[in-house]
């Protein structure tokens, strides 16, 4: 299967567009069919219709497969330049808003660092793809069991450090003079939605709620504290926010877990640097 025509069909996909695509991609709408055309009579499936622009079912399929496969073909591409393309010495680090820990950021050097503080989600696919040089991520886990992380590409997963869970309430909330919460407590509370920020507490989020979409802790925590919505953050950027009020999560036991992804062929300045942070987290444990 050839990945120019399958980056056509996931484009005209996402655009809902034969000409919206030929745009993007820099070809003429003609090219754009043709390379549909071809893909269709490789597979020997009708893979869209036209009117409107939608996927077929054996198109829903093959999409569901073209991420993950393009993804793959851009690290390898990425695993194999990167050690040419690199600048001597400096190092692209990703990382989630709340994988950034003091102690994390005291270990990275004064210079030769850019950090780019991406969501969640977001993290994996830019290391693989070789945007980022290394990558911090966050999420729940029971105590010291890895993070689920999308099976983006080969990369080595170290555990960075685990924090104590706390939720953010608004001063005048009912529950903000207990001593601890369990998740149970909160099944009809109503949730901040910020998941380029916060940690998404799936399994009680019910009902509509204020959706955050940006990386600023500090206004997570102030929506939070004006009463917006209930947010679960490590127990030290809650008890940090300057308002509301932290409580602590007794149950389920579950963590706030960072990771530090690292690519197969790191760069040298990309490999001492996931070694000092290596090193201090097994410092803490």
């Amino acid at each position: 299967m050839d990945p120019h025509l399958l980056r056509t069909f996931v484009t005209v996909v996402r655009l809902s567009s034969f000409s919206g695509a030929a745009r993007e991609l820099g070809y003429t709408q003609s090219a754009v069919s043709q390379h549909i055309a071809a893909l269709e009579g490789d597979l020997r499936a009708e893979l869209l219709t036209r009117r409107p622009v939608e996927p077929t079912p054996a198109g829903v399929r093959l999409l569901e497969h073209a991420g993950p496969l393009l993804l793959r073909l851009d690290a390898a591409r990425a695993d194999v330049l990167r050690l040419a393309a690199a600048p001597p010495g400096q190092v692209v680090l990703a990382a989630s808003p709340l994988a950034l820990a003091p102690r994390l950021l005291a270990a990275l050097p004064a210079t030769g660092v850019t950090l780019r503080v991406l969501p969640p989600a977001d993290v994996p696919a830019a290391v693989a793809a070789g945007g980022c040089d290394l990558g911090l991520v966050d999420g729940l886990a029971a105590p010291s069991d890895p993070l689920r992380l999308p099976d983006v590409a080969p990369l080595t997963v170290t555990g960075a450090g685990e924090e104590e869970l706390a939720l953010l309430l608004p001063a005048g909330h009912p529950l903000a003079g207990r001593s601890a919460l369990r998740l149970d407590d909160l099944a009809d509370a109503r949730w901040l939605d910020a998941p380029q920020a916060g940690i998404a507490p799936a399994a009680v989020r019910t009902g509509p709620s204020l959706r955050y979409e940006g990386t600023d802790l500090h206004a997570l925590c102030a929506l939070a504290a004006a009463g917006h919505g209930l947010a679960l953050l490590p127990r030290r950027v809650a008890e940090s926010a300057g308002a509301g009020v932290a409580v602590p999560l007794s149950t389920p036991r579950l963590v706030h877990r960072t990771e530090l992804l690292t690519p197969t062929t790191p760069t040298p300045a990309a490999a001492a640097l996931a070694a000092r942070l290596t090193a201090l987290s097994r410092a803490g444990a």
